[in-house]
């Protein structure tokens, strides 16, 4: 890959115990002044960071495999995204959109109307976090048809408040003990592979069975992952997205693309429907599109998002300025940099780094797109296997490679690193995963 230039030196190094004295002292006050359901997986607090290299309070360096969940993409410390923060957050921090607007939130809206898939009038809105997106698509799409129902799907994740977490299929830890949940959510079958053997064109006729059954008359819309994130980096079958697209515009239902960890060049493409060449009604993004500032957006046919009484959608931060100007100086990185190649590449190196291991039974899938990749494990018998994965996740992590798992059964590592990442720290950090999945297993 082309060399890119780096603040920090980009190499592993851990100089004491994880944690180090002072993350030890952290922790501890972390723990006195947070609740126990709110978690943390570095064994480090971390002061800084730059390329594939996160440092904790300590001076030790850990490889960056996570991205903060796909939101780092251009780099914890970008200098054209931090130059740009610096620029907005001198003139003013805050107006509210809602009440004195400024420039930087319609250029961002005009940028994401240009980069979506599909040539077609669009309309986008700004919000804060990926759960408020998909609630506010889902608003949009219920005013539109006057319909309520929304369909979801098997592994699914949309969030975390009342409604995306009625949205999502994993019980433990996002939904156990918090309901009642918001109604009129109906669960379909997803492609999966792996582990329905089934075709795409098979895996969309069983979806749509069980979409006639929740009616079509009763369904606003269909939201899908065009590869699902925490569900395990599922890759539909091929064909299994289109024919799903050709039945909600049969059927009068707006169909919804979740682009929230798959967008913004992580699959090599700016959104990963483009991989099949499907144009979505809405598309729901976050994470990358601001490099670690909040924000979020929504973003479709004009029609669809005209549909709404004038105030009827908003809020006090939404395109907040600061992370406005953050967001368009990440989209300006990632062209000027082409870190849609650089994502295609990664996705090369991974798979040539982890070869060796694809071949072992106790492996049941390398799959994904560009940097969105992922490796699920099995028992002997062929049983998802969580222990496994754990295990290699912490053996790596005492060594300085972050890590993390995903999966509705803990059973698959996923790869989300930085898209600025040097090669050889990136290989480096494969080797860790490969050795100690060999002296594992």
């Amino acid at each position: 890959m082309k060399d890119l230039t780096y603040r920090i030196e980009q190499k592993i190094s851990i100089n004491t115990e994880l944690p180090g004295p002072k993350s030890t002292e952290l922790f501890t006050r972390r723990n006195q002044a947070l609740p126990s359901s709110v978690g943390s997986v570095l064994p480090g607090f971390v002061v800084d960071g730059d390329g594939g290299i996160l440092v904790d309070a300590d001076g030790n360096q850990f490889l960056d495999l996570a991205s903060g969940i796909a939101v780092t993409s251009a780099g914890a410390s970008n200098p054209r995204v931090v130059q740009a923060i610096q620029d907005a957050a001198a003139r003013f921090t805050h107006t509210s959109f809602m009440i004195s607007p400024y420039e930087s939130y319609v250029a961002l809206a005009e940028k994401l109307n240009k980069l979506t898939p599909g040539e077609l009038d669009k309309r986008t809105v700004l919000m804060n976090s990926g759960a408020e997106a998909v609630e506010n698509a889902v608003k949009i799409a219920r005013h539109y048809t006057k319909k309520k129902g929304v369909a979801v799907f098997d592994y699914a994740f949309h969030g975390r408040t009342n409604l995306t977490m009625a949205m999502t299929a994993k019980e433990n830890p996002y939904k156990a003990g918090f309901g009642p949940f918001a109604g009129d959510i109906y669960r379909a079958p997803m492609s999966y592979p792996l582990r329905d053997g089934l075709s795409g064109a098979e895996a969309a006729e069983r979806t749509i069975t069980e979409l006639e059954k929740a009616g079509a008359d009763n369904l606003a819309c269909v939201v899908i992952e065009p590869i699902q994130g925490e569900g395990g980096f599922i890759v539909p079958a091929e064909g299994f997205l289109p024919r799903i697209v050709d039945w909600c515009r049969a059927n009068d239902v707006v169909f919804i693309a979740d682009e929230i960890q798959a967008g913004i060049m992580r699959t090599g493409t700016w959104f990963a429907s483009e991989h099949e060449g499907i144009v979505p009604d809405l598309v729901t993004m976050a994470k990358g599109i601001g490099n670690g500032m909040p924000i979020s957006a929504v973003t479709g046919r004009a029609e669809i998002m005209n549909a709404p009484q004038p105030g009827g959608i908003g809020g006090t931060y939404g395109g907040n300025p600061i992370a406005c100007a953050a967001a368009l100086a990440t989209l300006e990185e990632m062209a000027a940099e082409n870190l849609g190649a650089r994502a295609i590449e990664i996705g090369h190196i991974v798979r040539e780094e982890l070869a060796e291991i694809t071949k072992h039974p106790r492996v049941a899938e390398l799959r994904g797109r560009g940097a969105m990749v992922a490796l699920e494990f099995v028992d002997a018998e062929g049983n998802p296997d969580k222990e496994l994965t754990g295990a290699i996740v912490e053996a790596a992590k005492a060594e300085g490679v972050l890590v993390l798992s995903c999966g509705q059964d803990g059973n698959v590592i996923r790869f989300l690193p930085p898209l600025v990442i040097p090669e050889a720290l990136l290989r480096e950090g494969l080797q860790t995963i490969v050795h100690h999945f060999t002296q594992l297993v």
